[in-house]
């Protein structure tokens, strides 16, 4: 083959490879898409694109032979004037009509466009993987290739190799892998044909997989994934749902978990699973009826050069395991950054001045069309490719589809009229019994009775174990709904759920504390290994940008790290938030001891802080404050006291008590850990509470009160401690001792009771003793003597003190180190009944410090790296403590959302104290919370459907080559399910979508809810979620002389529209609003949706959501909306009123455009 040949041909490879052409027998994902058109696109590669380099160089070969002959002619025309006998003789003259000849070929001029084409696109892929890397220089054999920074002139400039990229996640190419081995170059090389080449669909499937998502969870050394073949049934064949053929296709089953047997490097562990599984399918197969086709097929010999009896099976096999270990990434800006890579690479490596600047014109004529061939070849290549990514960018940013929405609602807040619906379901009465043994409290029995909820009304009702129409029932009943909850879940990619949020809790978000992956050799991202940290920082900074539109001006965020990452993640969070909102680095002091490190032992961690506005948080006077540790305790035990206005004498006994059972249960916990308690002793938390011993009664006014007399005024408990009044020991102005001047500080009180002098501090007062002719506004011992703030003691022996009310010091000024030896994994294990269900939770006291510390009481707290639900329980802790309404929002994408994260939750509402699995305490709170699930990117990718081929006959070769550069995946997949089909939206009810199961690799069709991804999608407030609800009505036509004369008669409504409950004409309605201001729940938008389901007579449809819509005025206790959405072309405008002011927007607009609101 010649040399020219042999360049086209790799650079041709490499291209299908960069195409995604290179596995045409896969079938899922985006390769699926890639395969349907794997035709066309190697056809424009291998002709097309060839044609296209052939023309291109018409102009360049005619430069260069016109050159070539200019040569040849001086060179001739000179041996003439010398008299040579033979001019074409001559050595000059032969060599230059040598090159003549040898330039009208064109193939050379082809091979020096191949060549750097090739090294141009191969430099910036790995293995399939895209790495943006700027190069500043080539590779050369004694020196590395340089790369270029994209440096904008700041004095600190962090720059990682994977910034200008998303961070995806694996679960592409975890689930749904499917390959047809028939369709394999080594198939067709070995079989041709004389095989029947008939279909032969494989697919590889998780059976218990225990996905371990890198983006949520910290693996643990001990928990690295293998694939491991699932013993109990490796091979089965399948007919119908596995595929669209409806043949028989063959199912291998693996399990992903961590594998106890595993010795050695983790490759060749991984690879040893491969050639076990193999083994397995080889023995089985023949065994299967069916199976036979598929032993030939997979048995096919696929050798590579170091392992030459490799076959199809293990290559794929290997491919997909070795897959596996990989991240995906979608570069952000794909077309941008090659097309000035490739200007800078021309520039750099192709284009040499030197050989221009010595040239003539005709060789630098010839030299610059190269270059323009080259470039132009390289630009068309590169807007497919950008065709390619973008596509895939704007799947992964659009804003997914809620595919599941469900509650948990406390039985006193549902109406009696369900219970009996409630106390049949057997199987909310086993999820009871699982979460709070409910089959140990009194006058349980199976089935469950409507007393016995009655007597147990803390119990969570959970609605996705009920029917959808249970479920909407009860909603439908409930007022300000969206107000009455206690916050929500969602089970979803953290990046996803963000972007969904973005409309409804813009501004909204007082406090985010999040604990993502440490990426620790026990918990890192198994991308490359030479960007483990590269990966780690775009995870992180692409989320945290997410983030910060969430937070106000003044609210901050906090999140948990160790020393492997802490720097990239400060520099991340500079990125972000920038380092003037930079507020603290919390040290957390452990009690951990490694004594077998050859250095330190670690016993500290970072919590990084940062507000959206410094400036702005600070002048916030309760942020970053700490309640004094002990004192909801305390507060808790005045509040059980005041009602029966018991002596000061017991007040003070009861809080004594308090402090000496904390102090033995303190104790406790410490020997409970190993420790010293004399060594640990003086870190007791609640030291500074203990001195707030005393107790007095005031009234509303704050005045003293007689405890006799506290009753009869409704009095207050108030709690205090003695302070000095002593003048800080400093130098001080001389006035503090003069005795004539108002500032004079060494005066000597007299006692209320003995009359006599009291001793004075050393160092004088505090306060000046005050004079009629004093300021209002200073403070003197005369003024809080009359207010009864001074603790005099029996007799003048004792100096008088200041009393410091407990209320009124709550809290302290937050510390930059601080000690917390709580154990989430003994909570968690308390919680659950056994230990290891999450792999080193928080405690939830832990992280209910940061959340005093930045929001207020009825502040929404989130958390997008959800895990097992620290954070969830921290607020429904300290709404417990101080009875608060703070809200949640937990993001969480594993498999433990289902047996994690939301039986904490759960349970956490149930009772306060848990020991092995049982609730100890009878506490729970009244509470609704939602949780929902969201359509993933790998559904997006797997609803992808493609629209029959655009037919070009007719059309000019340039349009047709632009269309499939730039615009055919736009135009063929348009009115995919994933992409929105808004056809469908006649039937609100019936938009489906294929989802993975949670927690298995088996996908289901799913019914989308499109009433609840509405809400997200325009940030709805929701006041009031009506069911779906049915109308019928009778049909005449009348006259109505306003009309032309050819259609003449209106219809109308025979008679009265009436609700059934199996209508044909469905109606379901949504009253709330949005903000017009971030935040700000003053500035409201009055938002009225309605939903229908259309029968196809628009006629009949717009009159009856007419009549529906006056049915509903007259209902309605406010109809004073601003704007009103509804599905289907309508005719709602026509009843407005002359005094109304709203509009109406057609839903499928409003949806579309919120949904493919992408700029990311």
């Amino acid at each position: 083959m010649p040399n020219v040949e042999k360049q086209r041909e790799r650079l041709i490879s490499l291209l299908k490879e960069l195409f995604q052409l290179d596995q045409p027998d896969l079938d899922f994902g985006f390769y699926r898409i890639m395969h349907a058109k794997a035709g066309q696109v190697t056809k424009f590669l291998e002709e097309d694109l060839l044609g296209i380099i052939r023309d291109a160089f018409g102009e360049a070969d005619g430069a260069r032979v016109e050159q070539a002959r200019a040569v040849y002619e001086a060179a001739r025309k000179q041996a003439e004037e010398f008299g040579a006998p033979d001019p074409d003789a001559a050595p000059k003259v032969k060599e230059a009509k040598a090159a003549w000849d040898a330039s009208k070929d064109s193939g050379s001029n082809e091979g020096d466009v191949y060549d750097p084409l090739y090294r141009f696109f191969e430099r910036y892929y790995d293995n399939g993987d895209f790495m943006s890397r700027r190069y500043f220089a080539r590779e050369t054999d004694g020196k590395a290739a340089p790369y270029a920074v994209p440096y904008d002139g700041r004095e600190v400039y962090l720059h990682w190799a994977n910034r200008d990229q998303y961070y995806i996640k694996t679960s592409e190419y975890l689930t749904n892998f499917t390959f047809d081995p028939t369709q394999a170059m080594e198939f067709q090389a070995h079989h041709g044909a004389l095989f029947e080449q008939k279909p032969l669909r494989v697919h590889c499937r998780i059976v218990s997989a225990s996905e371990g998502e890198h983006n949520n969870v910290k693996a643990s050394e001990n928990t690295e994934r293998y694939f491991i073949i699932h013993e109990p049934e490796p091979v089965k064949i399948e007919t119908g749902d596995t595929g669209d053929t409806g043949e028989p296709e063959l199912v291998i089953q693996f399990q992903y978990r961590p594998d106890p047997e595993k010795t050695g490097q983790d490759g060749t562990w991984r690879k040893k699973r491969v050639i076990d599984a193999v083994k397995k399918v080889k023995e089985l197969l023949p065994k299967l009826e069916g199976g036979e086709d598929y032993v030939t097929a997979l048995m096919t010999p696929a050798p590579t050069e170091t392992e030459k009896d490799r076959t199809l099976l293990e290559k794929y096999l290997t491919h997909y395991t070795g897959r596996n270990s990989m991240d995906y990434f979608i570069h952000k800006d794909l077309g941008g950054f090659l097309r000035r890579e490739l200007d800078f690479y021309i520039k750099n490596e192709v284009m040499r001045l030197d050989d221009i600047e010595s040239a003539d014109v005709p060789r630098v004529q010839a030299y610059l069309a190269k270059v323009r061939v080259l470039r132009g070849i390289a630009r068309h290549l590169i807007d497919f490719l950008a065709q390619l990514e973008d596509f895939q960018k704007r799947l992964w940013l659009k804003k997914k589809f809620v595919v599941d929405t469900q509650y948990c609602i406390t039985l006193d807040r549902i109406p009696g009229e369900f219970f009996s619906e409630i106390a049949a379901n057997d199987v909310q009465r086993e999820q009871w019994i699982q979460l709070f043994a409910i089959d140990q409290l009194n006058n349980y029995s199976a089935p469950l009775t409507v007393e016995f909820l009655k007597e147990n009304e803390r119990l969570l009702v959970d609605t996705a174990l009920f029917d959808a129409d249970f479920r909407d029932r009860v909603v439908s009943g409930i007022q300000d709904i969206d107000a009455e909850q206690i916050g929500q879940l969602l089970h979803s990619d953290n990046f996803q759920a963000l972007r969904v949020l973005q409309e409804k809790l813009k501004s909204g978000v007082k406090c985010i504390y999040i604990d993502p992956p440490y990426n620790t050799d026990s918990s890192s991202i198994p991308y490359k290994n030479s960007y483990k940290h590269s990966s780690w920082a775009t995870l992180m900074h692409d989320r945290l940008h997410a983030m910060k539109p969430l937070l106000p001006e003044n609210g901050a965020i906090f999140v948990s790290i160790d020393k492997a990452e802490r720097t990239v993640l400060e520099h991340a969070m500079d990125a972000v938030f920038g380092p003037e909102n930079r507020v603290e680095e919390l040290i957390w002091s452990m009690n951990t001891n490694n004594s077998q490190v050859p250095n330190y032992s670690t016993n500290h961690e970072y919590v990084l802080v940062y507000a959206k506005d410094k400036p702005t948080a600070e002048k916030d006077r309760n942020m970053f404050r700490e309640p004094k540790p002990g004192y909801l305790e305390v507060m808790e035990l005045v509040a059980a006291l005041n009602p029966d206005y018991p002596p000061i004498s017991e007040i003070e006994e009861a809080i004594k008590k308090l402090y000496n059972d904390h102090k033995i249960a303190y104790r406790e916990e410490i020997e409970a850990q190993g420790l010293e308690w004399e060594d640990f002793r003086k870190d007791d938390p609640w030291k500074g509470l203990f001195n707030y011993s005393h107790a007095e009664y005031r009234d509303n006014a704050g005045r003293l009160v007689d405890e006799a007399e506290a009753k009869d005024v409704q009095a207050t408990i108030w709690i205090w401690r003695e302070d000095n009044l002593a003048l800080p020991a400093t130098k001080q102005a001389s006035s503090t001792r003069d005795p004539k001047s108002e500032n004079y500080r060494y005066y000597k009180p007299i006692h209320p009771v003995t009359g006599k002098e009291t001793l004075i501090p050393k160092s004088g007062w505090k306060f000046p003793y005050g004079s009629h002719n004093m300021s209002e506004d200073r403070t003197t011992l005369r003024k809080l003597d009359a207010d009864n703030r001074i603790s005099w003691g029996e007799t003048e022996e004792k100096v008088p003190q200041i009393k410091r009310m407990l209320h009124e010091v709550e809290t302290n000024v937050g510390k930059s180190v601080f000690s917390d030896y709580s154990d989430g994994e003994k909570q968690t294990s308390a919680m659950f009944g056994r230990s290891g269900v999450f792999l080193a939770p928080k405690h939830a006291d832990f992280v209910s410090r940061f959340i005093t510390h930045a929001a207020d009481k009825d502040s929404t707290i989130l958390d997008c790296f959800g895990g097992s639900a620290s954070t969830g329980h921290a607020i429904l802790s300290l709404n417990r403590a101080d009875h608060g309404s703070r809200k949640f929002c937990l993001v969480e994408m594993g498999e433990y959302f289902d047996t994690v994260t939301r039986p904490r939750m759960q349970k956490a509402i149930y009772a306060s104290q848990w020991r092995d699995g049982k609730p100890r305490s009878n506490d729970g709170l009244s509470a609704l919370f939602k949780y929902v699930r969201l359509e993933s990117y790998e559904d997006a990718l797997n609803n992808l459907t493609l629209l029959p081929g655009a037919d070009f006959k007719g059309a000019k070769g340039d349009f047709a080559r632009d269309y499939m550069l730039r615009y055919w995946l736009d135009f063929e997949t348009k009115g995919s399910p994933s992409l929105l089909n808004i056809e469908w939206f006649d039937d609100p009810t019936a938009y489906r979508l294929k989802i993975k199961k949670p927690g298995t690799d088996e996908y289901a069709e799913k019914a989308v809810d499109l009433v609840e991804t509405f809400n997200w999608l325009i940030g709805l407030h929701v006041e009031h979620l009506d069911r779906w609800r049915g109308y019928d009505a009778a049909f005449k036509r009348e006259v109505d002389p306003e009309l032309p004369g050819d259609t003449n008669t209106r219809l109308m409504l025979d008679g009265a529209l009436k609700e059934t409950g199996d209508g044909a004409w469905r109606f379901r309605k949504v009253e709330g609003y949005t903000l017009r201001t971030p935040g700000d729940h003053n500035d409201r938008e009055k938002a009225l949706v309605v939903w229908r389901k259309l029968t196809g007579d628009l006629e009949q449809d717009n009159l009856m959501l007419d009549e529906w819509f006056r049915k509903y005025r007259l209902s309605a206790q406010d109809t004073e909306f601003d704007v009103i959405y509804v599905n289907g072309s309508n005719n709602l405008p026509n009843l407005r009123k002359d005094e109304e002011t709203w509009k109406v927007r057609l839903i499928e607009e409003a949806f579309h455009q919120a949904m493919w609101d992408v700029e990311g």
